[in-house]
């Protein structure tokens, strides 16, 4: 296809070529405005500044379009941004344009589903002018497989969530866009897939824009690094020694094989989740959160933050407490001991400090010396253990000797037992999240994680169980330090243990328990193994202050995490990041406050078993989550770390929780009772974030499951509960008939608010989504247990069997239908009447239940202005104040054709959306004051009143089983069920006596039951006058005319009602006229009637007539349900 002839189409279709894109002249302008071509549309607008000089296509290419001068660089280049439809090609200068600016295009051209020709100018936008383009007629867009279409080929950037940091976020074309006929305009909604950016989500573009130049870190600084420094901790040097001498090298080895198969298992769960999608900063509570849920994200990112917060407390102070007993050693204590430690630990905190808000940099640069210091440390304590030097003796360390390894093989538990001592060692393996905690610094944490975290688990199990090994092969458990200490030869032959091979002999002092060397006795061992003491000073110092720099940067970053996510409302201030790495310098200052303040106490022993139990809380939900992502088998749950089991992960899980309470059950429990506060808190705020969790996953799976499960078995009469389809339209629009359905199916059965749509203009389904979604919402809002399904139909008979036959899953399918009475049926087209009353015969003819509810003050309220601000307030763009929803049904039928072409108000979109001329706070009519309180009266508690029933015809019991219920619940508590039941006068008693003995059979309380011996007498004459003259209007009055003719009417007029069956069924209109007396004089200050509804033979009475029975039935009375079941039981007296 060439480009559009003119003097410059050479240059245009050179460049178009250099770029895979069909480009117009530079420099030509479409002709004028022509509404009637305002079709398939195209904001051309400026690409950036120099794209033109830039001749390679950029990873948007698949979406975006030729590049050229621009007028304003900055203007263009941002709204060029995100949107792959945003192209320019307008030169507003001039330049290099042969043709004149009116100049159009010669010919048109075909090419595919694109044609050439007119195109039409609209402005948008304002100030600037943008040019829109008709893409079915004009190729501005990709060859795609040389085929010129705006479908666009695969790409990463139509995937990401944002302007992330990877890359540019595009919009790949809507279904809208490429399916939809010409005469649309589907980018009118702004996104065109619906996908607005959540202010969190702009947040996080902005972020990304400005993060050019950022430091980042690859798996071994990151993470390697991190992770070792964190595990290897004072334990290693002071601690491990007299592990082994408590528990024995082989206990030794299990010890330390349970810490590291609980952080293995953990390591590859972390693994898991880190490489199941793009992992961002916040670490432990950015995975579990992202996996579970904001609710266990959210409490274990406090709890973790904190214990980051203390731990580098703890750290500081073991570092203190080694340079005060230096400074005891050399006698230059500056006052006593504890205030040394705080005096000393304040000022390494405050070094530290510096060092973090130095940046993330200088951090990492502090971390790799301390860890050269630190593996310089251990090598010179294994070199030591190779040179037997003849002083060491006396204080146990005596070379590598078979007979000392078997001597030191068992336990030896001096007031401790196994599972303390484990206890006293875990905290020294964990630390496996510190590359995980600073997720988002580094460069590609999908793969730094998993590498990093497992081989430093790996590194240092070694080295621990190296230590174990070698400490217990070559140092007594017990020496005195005296080289007096030796065994005569005569004794020798006496002598049992190892040190008696050494000539020692160190039974007296370990009797009388004044040993001082030996591993039992001596946390400094090691540096007298070691071939240089101070090197091992060194190490305890590089251990200690390598952790607590580690846990000072991970406190802020989780911290951070957790406020941008606006969990807890309170603490939004600390979201805020400095600089260009976006460093938490608010949180700094938070975690050094905390982290100061337990310093100052300096007794940390009983803080540091609820640090290893908040950290152990952490290591349980990881792993949880990910045994929960793997059962919820989402779709989504696909890691690219394959070396997980949902199984060995729940193993994990239990493993963590067994610990914590080993270590210290008080702190397990305290842990525990944390972790549940938070949980309900964050579930009772509700935060309105999504994040696919797998907790929505595994509902899903289990609604499914067990729906299937229960389509495999067969209703019982024990679990019959009513399953309502109600007729609302909107679902605010009839309140009274919502409230009070929602009173007797809240938690006992299913209601499905069902909404009719029709029309004579094409049904428009994307509206129908958008409204479907949006008074879900309004109902979850308003706390109704409802589902709202709106269909669009021909008529609402064709809507009705729709919804009757397709409303619902399995057995989670309605079986009663629910009506409100239609007031007005008098006053409109008869044929409405017709439709009314055939949807209550498919009722019945799908084997369902009806339910009609008549208030005399009527049900819609729709038409009243300002009912529906309670929803269009959530919907609502800010600085839309003055425009209010009006929901009027009777415009149902063209609910499109008021849709505003303006982009601020097309969320509201549906149903009707009018500017509101005056307040909406003028006052009503008396009638619709009166209708607003009437539908309002179910949302009150009912207090001490009755509902009164006329059971007058068994159903199965629908009539009674739904008094019952409603009078369960709190609102209708307080009311008592009165029966009423017909029957003759002279068996009044009997009647009475089956009916109490009914009852109670089926436990149902009552206050009282009447027999109504005198239904069947004749209505008063006023009563039947009033009847008929209700009547006339609609009689047929064949005997009037002739045959042939009446037969005419009926057909046309079906509804019209013969004189035949009005004398077959005199005896029927009578009682229905008759009833209404009795209910005036019985029940007339019931707070609710349900009542028996009449049946009419479908085909043999006439609609006007059933409809005048309900009307004289139900008139001038209180609330009244007109009830009537399916026939079949749903009440039993079996057990």
């Amino acid at each position: 296809m060439s480009a559009p002839s003119s003097a410059s189409s050479a240059p245009a279709e050179n460049s178009a070529t250099e770029h895979d894109l069909l480009a117009p002249d530079a420099g030509q302008k479409p002709p004028g405005p022509t509404p009637s071509q305002s079709r398939f549309q195209v904001d051309l607008v400026a690409e950036a500044a120099g794209a033109a000089d830039d001749k390679t296509p950029s990873s948007d290419a698949s979406a975006a379009a030729p590049e050229a001068p621009s007028s304003d660089p900055a203007v263009s280049g941002e709204e060029a941004k995100g949107r792959f439809r945003v192209v320019n090609f307008a030169d507003p200068t001039g330049e290099g344009s042969v043709a004149s600016p009116e100049a159009a295009p010669t010919e048109g051209m075909q090419n595919g589903d694109t044609v050439m020709s007119e195109t039409s100018l609209h402005s948008s936008t304002g100030g600037q002018h943008h040019y829109h383009y008709d893409t079915h007629t004009n190729t501005y867009y990709l060859r795609t497989f040389g085929h010129n279409t705006i479908d666009a080929v695969p790409n990463i950037d139509f995937y990401r969530q944002t302007a992330a940091p990877l890359g540019e976020k595009l919009t790949r074309p809507t279904l809208s866009e490429l399916h939809d006929e010409l005469d649309k305009e589907p980018f009118e909604d702004g996104f065109a897939n619906g996908d607005e950016l959540t202010p969190a989500e702009e947040a996080a573009a902005k972020e990304a824009a400005e993060s050019k130049g950022v430091v980042k870190f690859g798996w071994i600084k990151g993470v390697l690094v991190r992770c070792m420094l964190n595990i290897w901790g004072v334990m290693l040097f002071i601690r491990m020694s007299w592990i082994v001498g408590q528990a024995g090298i082989a206990l030794a080895c299990v010890i330390v094989a349970m810490a590291t198969v609980v952080t293995t298992i953990t390591g590859l769960s972390t693994s898991a989740i880190a490489t199941n999608g793009f992992v961002k900063g916040g670490g432990a509570y950015y995975l579990i959160s992202r996996s579970l849920g904001p609710e266990f994200g959210g409490s274990i990112g406090l709890i973790f933050a904190f214990a980051n917060a203390v731990a580098v407390a703890m750290y500081v102070v073991g570092f203190a407490e080694t340079v005060v007993e230096l400074l005891v050693g050399i006698d230059a204590v500056m006052t006593d001991e504890i205030n040394d430690i705080r005096i000393i630990g304040t000022i390494t905190i405050i070094i530290l400090l510096g060092i973090s808000v130095a940046g993330m940099e200088w951090e990492a640069k502090a971390q790799i010396f301390l860890l050269v210091v630190l593996i310089t440390a251990i090598f010179n304590y294994f070199i030591g253990s190779f040179i037997p030097v003849k002083s060491k003796e006396a204080k146990g360390f005596m070379g590598y000797d078979a007979s000392i390894m078997w001597e030191n093989m068992g336990p030896d538990f001096r007031g401790e037992t196994f599972f303390s001592v484990f206890a006293i060692f875990f905290p020294a393996a964990t630390g496996i999240l510190a590359g995980a905690n600073i997720s988002g610094d580094l460069a590609d944490p999908q793969m730094a994680i998993p590498k990093g975290t497992l081989l430093a688990i790996l590194i240092t199990g070694i080295v621990y169980l190296g230590v174990a090994v070698s400490t217990g092969s070559c140092i007594l458990r017990d020496a005195s330090g005296n080289v007096n200490d030796t065994i005569s030869s005569q004794f020798m032959a006496n002598c049992s243990t190892a040190a008696c091979k050494f000539d020692y002999d160190f039974s007296t002092c370990k009797n009388e328990d004044t040993c001082r060397y030996g591993l039992h006795r001596d946390f400094q061992v090691m540096s007298l193994v070691s071939g240089f003491g101070p090197i091992i000073t060194a190490g305890i110092f590089s251990a200690t202050l390598s952790s607590a720099l580690a846990s000072l940067v991970s406190a802020p970053k989780v911290f951070q995490a957790l406020c941008k996510d606006n969990i807890y409302p309170g603490l939004q201030m600390f979201a805020k990041g400095y600089g260009k790495n976006n460093e938490p310098l608010r949180g700094y200052i938070l975690t050094f406050g905390i982290a100061l303040a337990f310093i100052l106490i300096a007794e940390l022993n009983t803080i540091a078993p609820i640090i290893s139990n908040f950290f152990l809380a952490s290591y349980a939900l990881i792993n949880f989550s990910v045994f929960h992502a793997s059962l919820a088998n989402s779709p989504g749950w696909r890691p690219s770390f394959k070396y997980y089991n949902m199984w060995v992960s729940l193993a994990g899980a239990i493993l963590c929780c067994g610990v914590m309470f080993v270590i210290n059950w008080a702190a397990a429990l305290l842990t525990n009772v944390i972790v549940m506060a938070l949980y309900i808190y964050v579930s009772h705020k509700k935060p309105d974030v999504n994040w696919g969790s797998s907790t929505q996953a595994l509902t899903y799976h289990q609604a499914l499951t067990h729906t299937l499960h229960l389509s495999g078995v067969e209703d019982h009469v024990k679990n019959f509960r009513p399953q309502c389809l109600v007729m609302t339209g909107y679902p605010n629009s009839r309140p009274a008939l919502l409230d009070l359905v929602h009173s007797f199916t809240k938690n006992v059965g299913l209601m499905i608010c069902g909404h009719i749509r029709t029309g004579y203009r094409r049904p428009n389904f994307k509206e129908l989504a958008t409204d479907q979604a949006r008074y879900q919402r309004w109902l979850l809002k308003n706390e109704t247990k409802a589902f709202y399904t709106p269909v669009f139909a021909e008529d609402l008979k064709q809507g009705s069997q729709y919804l009757l036959q397709a409303a619902g899953l399995g057995r989670l399918k309605p079986n009663t239908l629910v009506l409100g009475f239609k007031n007005d049926w008098r006053d409109g087209d008869m044929m409405n009447v017709e439709t009314y009353i055939s949807m209550i015969h498919d009722a019945f003819d799908f084997q369902f239940g009806a339910v009609i509810l008549r208030l005399k003050e009527g049900l819609d309220v729709s038409h009243i202005q300002g009912q529906d601000e309670s929803l269009s307030s959530q919907e609502k763009p800010s600085g839309m104040k003055d425009v209010i929803v009006s929901i009027d049904t009777s415009k149902d039928s063209d609910a499109d054709s008021s849709k505003p072409s303006s982009k601020a108000t097309s969320l509201q979109n549906s149903p009707a959306v009018q500017k509101d001329k005056k307040s909406p706070t003028v006052p009503l009519n008396v009638s619709d004051q009166r209708l607003l309180e009437a539908s309002q009266q179910f949302q009150k508690k009912q207090g001490k009143g009755t509902v009164d029933v006329w059971w007058l015809f068994d159903d199965g019991g629908l009539t009674l089983l739904i008094p019952y219920l409603l009078t369960n619940k709190k609102r209708w508590k307080e009311c008592k069920i009165r029966v009423f039941i017909g029957g003759k006068i002279n068996r009044i008693d009997h009647d009475r006596r089956a009916m109490a003995t009914l009852l109670s059979k089926f436990r149902i309380d009552f206050s009282d039951i009447t027999v109504l011996g005198d239904i069947n007498t004749k209505p008063k004459k006023e009563h039947m006058t009033a009847f008929e003259e209700m009547i006339e209007p609609y009689r047929l009055k064949e005997d009037d005319m002739e045959q042939e003719a009446a037969e005419r009417l009926k057909n046309s007029e079906p509804w019209r009602i013969t004189d035949n069956e009005l004398e077959l069924y005199r005896a029927k209109t009578h009682r229905q006229i008759r009833l209404n007396e009795l209910l005036k004089e019985h029940s007339s200050t019931a707070n609710l009637i349900v009542i028996s509804l009449p049946l009419a033979r479908k085909g043999a009475v006439s609609s006007a007539l059933y409809m005048a029975w309900l009307e004289a039935l139900s008139k001038d009375l209180p609330p009244i349900l007109l009830v009537r079941g399916n026939h079949q039981s749903v009440l039993t007296f079996y057990s």
